[in-house]
């Protein structure tokens, strides 16, 4: 089991982990030791264990808000993604029913073409009076 050597708030310690593990291992100290370093440059010398302990409590109170934004980032790409997906939906159907037109075709009243035959008729009849006449 491997071994890491790493350095929390100015002091030297050796962990164990797992093989592969070592470079999280090392991320994670760093983390600890920034927060370690800013509380001992904030409050002096303390007891190790304080030390850690503050540094561990700021650390899980940052991963607990970022874990707030997480579930309120997951949840806004769920919603993101239900509207894609009814959007989606919408433009399959319109590519998958063939597109409707609607074409109005006027309708001749029955009857209608008799009585303008027959108004035509008698223009022409009238016509013909006045060509006789010589008007």
């Amino acid at each position: 089991m491997p071994q890491v050597e790493v350095t929390i708030g100015g002091r030297a310690f050796t962990v164990a982990c797992q093989s592969g593990e070592e470079p999280y291992l090392t991320a994670a100290a760093k983390l600890l030791d920034e927060e370690a370093s800013g509380l001992a440059s904030q409050a002096g010398r303390m007891p190790e264990s304080k030390m850690l302990l503050m540094a561990g409590l700021m650390l899980a109170d940052r991963a607990a808000g970022l874990e707030d934004r997480l579930r309120q980032a997951e949840s806004y790409v769920g919603q993101v993604e239900r509207r894609l997906s009814q959007t989606e939906a919408t433009l399959n159907k319109m590519r998958t029913e063939p597109h409707k037109v609607e074409v109005e075709v006027p309708v001749i009243p029955h009857g209608l073409i008799e009585m303008l035959a027959e108004m035509t008729a008698r223009a022409e009849a009238l016509a013909e009076r006045v060509e006789k006449a010589g008007v």
